[in-house]
């Protein structure tokens, strides 16, 4: 009974974060921003401008997804309290399993609206493109790039997102050297933007005999995929374009024609790769998509108007510090070094529970800007 008080008056603390998001959301006012975008639609004319009809669509459709979460995260709350009231009027603490159940995935979801309190910037609803790389610490690091892979599509299933492996380049034990894929879902860029930078790994090698600790690193490179009204002009001079046979799964036409692409981008030494579409056309179009959007990116952080002021290698996406830590021995701790969050759950971390990082450093940055 008393561990049941307990959780009712921690419930009822979440009331004042309804409220404060409430009130950050305005659920009113974005009730009449739809109704005014869906009036718009009626106009005579509405479909005539393709490009701008579906991109008011698309808002409509975003912002009922906003709207109907919200609502539900109301629902879910009053719901959540009079479970544990019940459970307390009846004094059966079996109740207290199905409460602790409905918290956490309230919890979850008012974690992911709280997120998109803070998406104001250009891109943060687009798709995003991950590319990850082994660094020091040879077959170990390549091993770190495939557990990093299954942490951020783990993560990637729990928020609804789909994920498109784009390109990868196995290890030459265990693991990967590197990978590129998609994720595909409303904000995912703005969820995952500040994960880009380099991921510390501390654990007992498998690969060790002498079962001595190692340290490894991998890099994360985080792209917005661009909307089609984006221009970023590209000199076919300033390419240079490799055809080669694609490796790894895809049967028997991967090892027979040369489909998979990579190109460099002369001027700043970039190089993007796609091999796992299914022709060589298709390979390319992948590969220019994420060249532009990484020049795109550079010329944004660098505030440049015009992305061929890009010259000479570009140190953004060069080894730096580490942003975060995961060790797994002579402890268990995953700690960003940027916020201080810290989690002891390591494997519930390694099978995509990131929100407590990613939400404390939006929170973060949305602290600095104001």
């Amino acid at each position: 009974m008393i561990d049941l008080m307990n959780k009712l008056r921690e419930l009822e603390e979440y009331g004042e974060e309804i409220a404060h998001l409430r009130k950050t959301l305005s659920p009113e006012t974005i009730a009449e921003y739809i109704s005014e975008l869906e009036a718009k639609t009626y106009e005579e004319g509405f479909w005539q401008n393709v490009d701008l009809a579906s991109r008011i669509q698309k808002e409509i459709s975003d912002q009922k997804k906003i709207l109907s979460a919200f609502n539900e995260l109301e629902e879910d709350y009053d719901f959540l309290l009079s479970l544990c009231e019940l459970a307390i009027e009846e004094e059966d603490p079996e109740f207290m399993q199905h409460v602790e159940e409905r918290e956490h995935l309230f919890s979850k979801a008012l974690q992911t609206l709280r997120m998109q309190t803070y998406f104001d910037q250009e891109l943060d609803e687009n798709n995003a493109i991950l590319t990850l790389h082994a660094g020091a610490g040879g077959t170990e690091a390549c091993d770190w790039v495939s557990m990093l892979f299954r942490m951020y599509s783990r993560w990637a299933e729990q928020h609804d997102f789909s994920v498109r492996v784009l390109d990868s380049i196995d290890g030459e034990e265990a693991g990967l050297k590197s990978i590129s894929f998609k994720l595909i879902g409303s904000f995912a860029y703005g969820m995952l933007k500040n994960e880009k930078g380099v991921h510390r790994l501390v654990r007992i090698s498998p690969f060790d005999s002498s079962g001595r600790r190692h340290t490894s690193f991998a890099s994360l490179e985080v792209l917005p995929e661009l909307d089609e009204d984006i221009q970023v002009e590209i000199d076919d001079d300033d390419l240079r374009i490799d055809y080669y046979r694609a490796s790894g799964a895809g049967g028997q036409h991967v090892n027979k024609t040369s489909s998979a692409v990579r190109i460099t981008h002369l001027p700043t030494n970039i190089v993007v790769a796609c091999q796992n579409e299914r022709s060589q056309l298709q390979n390319r179009e992948v590969a220019m998509q994420m060249l532009k959007a990484k020049l795109y990116t550079l010329a944004k952080e660098k505030q440049l108007e015009k992305v061929e002021d890009l010259k000479g290698e570009q140190k953004d996406i060069a080894w730096g510090n580490q942003i975060r830590n995961y060790v797994f021995c002579p402890y268990t701790l995953v700690k960003d070094n940027r916020t201080d969050v810290q989690v002891g759950d390591i494997n519930a971390v390694m099978d995509g529970d990131l929100d407590p990082f990613i939400l404390a450093m939006l929170a973060q940055n949305a602290g600095s800007e104001g």
